[in-house]
């Protein structure tokens, strides 16, 4: 077959993957016919060509069907094409009688080709598609969704994120600065991705990337338009500790010559398909290394950072409220208010957002809110790990809890989930290993004194 029409093939490929077709429903025939497709790919018939022509076939397909013909298509391919268990239970059996002899690894080779499925070699077909890689990350949207009422997908999703997680293995990945000059397309996609600071316009996105701030995102080859994650920074000569501050538009631009803090304020992943492959710790480091090469004065790395279910889990935690309000906490606050004196009337006043108007109230709140906060931070557990989704990630890459910010976020999604709290973690390159180590060995938080006081200060 002549480079040409194989070109004309893959092209093809492309132009399929991304339009949007109006979807059908799946029914039996068409269903053994992808079957047989299937089969071809999992068998490895033919050629390099015509592997890429059946993975363009059934790529058509997929990207063709409705919902439910996506849902038989995935549970296909997860229920009929996994490993032979025979197969492994014969391989298993000659591994183990081979343990301690010569014949030891050629055994364990064979145990292990038994128990590659036959649903990854489906997927790597995929992978070699010029536009696979999308297409495979927008497949794992789709399963990952459709997961939630079919758990015999989850043999499907789990090789598909073990592949991912070799496909977009950080060495893959490209950092970049984006700035307020990058194309158009790649600068909408900010302002559609950015899921922890919503930016409103586009000076808003502008004042993101003025001349005192910086933006870098990971990006890999097959997707060179799409940031996988990306980070915001602004640079500044103080720990920043209010976010409406930091973002305000019309701030003056800072003067980056006397700027010794970045501050990490808004980290955002981008593709759903992508759950589970982790690469914003690297992310973090390389842009430290990068800003300590253009900003060498920079001697402070830090985040402010939402406490995401703080709220969620003091309401859940009648105690919370008992230990970080003292008696004398209470009474100030009914006197202002003329709620009662308990910890119950407390949480009902702070469901509303009235008392974010009341600045004696604020001031009689500040202390026991922050003991609440800390509390949450150094003990709240679940399942084993930490409750706060970006603790456990700032704080499992060895950043340290260094304050705590009253009202730091006062927009609705502040107050809906943390009463406006925030944090700083703080990123000290000479300390990091050792507190992944004290995280992963002893479960030790590492945190400054001031927050540990405040969760000490709270108990009786």
């Amino acid at each position: 077959m002549s480079s040409s029409l194989v070109s004309r093939g893959l092209q093809k490929v492309q132009d399929m993957l991304g339009k949007s077709r109006q979807p059908r429903p799946l029914d039996d025939r068409a269903l053994e016919k992808i079957r047989a497709q299937l089969q071809e790919c999992a068998d490895g018939l033919g050629g390099e060509v015509s592997a890429r022509q059946r993975a363009q076939r059934l790529g058509e397909t997929y990207q063709r069907l409705d919902e439910a013909g996506r849902h038989a298509f995935l549970r296909l391919i997860a229920t009929g094409f996994g490993p032979d268990p025979a197969r492994v239970a014969r391989a298993h059996e000659q591994y183990q009688k081979a343990i301690g002899t010569p014949a030891q690894w050629e055994a364990e080779a064979r145990l292990w080709s038994a128990l590659r499925s036959p649903r990854t070699r489906i997927l790597t077909q995929f992978n070699a598609l010029p536009q696979g890689v999308r297409f495979l990350v927008d497949l794992r949207v789709d399963l990952l969704r459709l997961l939630q009422e079919d758990p015999e997908l989850a043999s499907l999703d789990r090789e598909l994120e073990f592949a991912l997680s070799s496909w977009f293995d950080v060495g893959f990945l490209e950092l970049q600065r984006i700035t307020w000059n990058s194309p158009a397309a790649l600068l909408e996609k900010l302002i559609q991705y950015e899921a922890v600071h919503t930016i409103h316009s586009w000076t808003d996105l502008k004042n993101r990337l003025d001349s005192d701030r910086r933006c870098y995102g990971f990006f890999h080859p097959r997707m060179p338009d799409e940031p996988l994650i990306f980070v915001e920074v602004a640079l500044t000569d103080h720990l920043a500790g209010n976010v409406q501050e930091l973002l305000d538009i019309d701030a003056p631009v800072f003067d980056t010559r006397s700027a010794d803090t970045a501050i990490f304020y808004s980290i955002s992943n981008t593709q759903d398909g992508l759950r589970g492959v982790s690469f914003g710790n690297f992310l973090l480091k390389r842009v430290i290394d990068d800003l300590k090469k253009d900003l060498p004065q920079l001697k402070q790395f830090a985040t402010l950072s939402p406490l995401p279910q703080l709220r969620r889990w003091a309401e859940q935690t009648p105690v919370a409220w008992e230990q970080a309000f003292l008696p004398g906490d209470l009474e100030r606050i009914a006197r202002l208010t003329g709620c009662a004196p308990s910890p119950e009337a407390v949480c009902a006043l702070l469901s509303g957002h009235d008392w974010v108007a009341q600045p004696r109230l604020q001031r009689v709140l500040q202390a026991p809110m922050t003991r609440l906060a800390a509390r949450y931070l150094l003990t709240a557990r679940t399942r084993d790990r930490l409750y706060d989704p970006v603790a456990r990630f700032h704080l499992g890459n060895g950043a340290r809890v260094e304050r705590l910010n009253f009202l730091a976020d006062n927009s609705a999604k502040g107050l809906a989930q943390s009463y406006g709290m925030m944090v700083n973690y703080l990123y000290d390159p000479d300390a990091i290993e050792e507190n992944v180590e004290a995280l992963l060995r002893e479960g030790r938080i590492t945190a400054s004194s001031s927050v540990r006081h405040a969760a000490r200060a709270g108990s009786r």
